[in-house]
């Protein structure tokens, strides 16, 4: 016999609406359980009734979260996203949280109507960049240096050759930021530099675009693109809702 667990309301996202709406149905570990909303004032969070327990960030559950919040995404302009796994014993303890929530809601909404974000990350090409690096004799000639020592002794000139290539690197960021960075900054409402999750990565940005500008903004990710992918590759995502813009913070204040 399958345990059984008392129920839950699991939650997804908010959104800016006094109606009641619908956003399909949700399919947790293999059973589907429709989507409601809860509301306060003209605000709203999207949630689901599921077993009550702690879910697992696997890549099922948290597609599973994504899939939902997409989903809404096509419906409503306005979505702020609610990070995987939070999950209330009843409605009212989800009414109370967006109680709490509401002054940042709020706040967010005219931020955020009508715009989402889109990723780019730059990823250096390994060829390019060792073609570039070599091109500095004194990094040549320090790797020399460095081949021909036995690993203790060419311990302080690695020490020197990882300085001169961090200099070199940073020096490729600075022209990717400048070339890259800079001209579609000016097509989005915000951007934001994250860190580089990988070493070739020379930038991993996001950018807040508003959804009547997306068309300008892809023209111009590809004619950059057209421009160095001798150089480098583009990862363009998107769109998302605007995680890397909204700061939110989830408590409920204890009563």
């Amino acid at each position: 016999m399958s345990q059984s667990h008392e129920m839950g309301i699991y939650i997804f996202c908010g959104v800016q609406t006094e109606e009641d709406e619908w956003f399909g149905e949700v399919v947790i570990e293999g059973e589907k359980h429709p989507t409601f909303t809860i509301h306060y004032k003209d605000a709203a969070i999207v949630a689901a009734k599921v077993p009550m327990k702690i879910y697992h960030p696997n890549k099922e559950n948290l597609l599973m979260h994504q899939e939902i919040i997409s989903s809404v995404m096509e419906q409503k302009d306005t979505v702020i996203p609610i990070s995987f796994g939070n999950v209330f014993k009843t409605e009212k303890d989800v009414e109370a949280l967006l109680k709490n929530l509401y002054p940042q809601f709020e706040k967010l909404f005219p931020e955020i109507k009508g715009k989402f974000e889109l990723g780019l990350k730059v990823i250096g090409k390994r060829e390019w960049l060792e073609t570039e690096i070599n091109k500095h004799p004194e990094v040549e000639g320090m790797s020399k240096k460095v081949r021909g020592k036995s690993e203790a002794a060419g311990f302080y000139d690695r020490i020197r050759l990882g300085g001169m290539a961090q200099k070199f690197f940073s020096k490729i960021q600075d022209d990717i930021r400048t070339d890259i960075l800079e001209p579609l900054e000016t097509d989005a409402e915000a951007a934001r530099q994250n860190e580089p999750t990988s070493e070739r990565m020379l930038l991993n940005a996001s950018f807040l675009v508003d959804k009547d500008n997306e068309e300008p903004f892809d023209r111009k990710v590809n004619e950059l693109h057209e421009k160095w992918k001798d150089r480098v590759e583009f990862n363009y995502s998107g769109p998302w809702p605007a995680y890397n813009f909204i700061n939110l913070r989830l408590k409920v204040e204890e009563t």
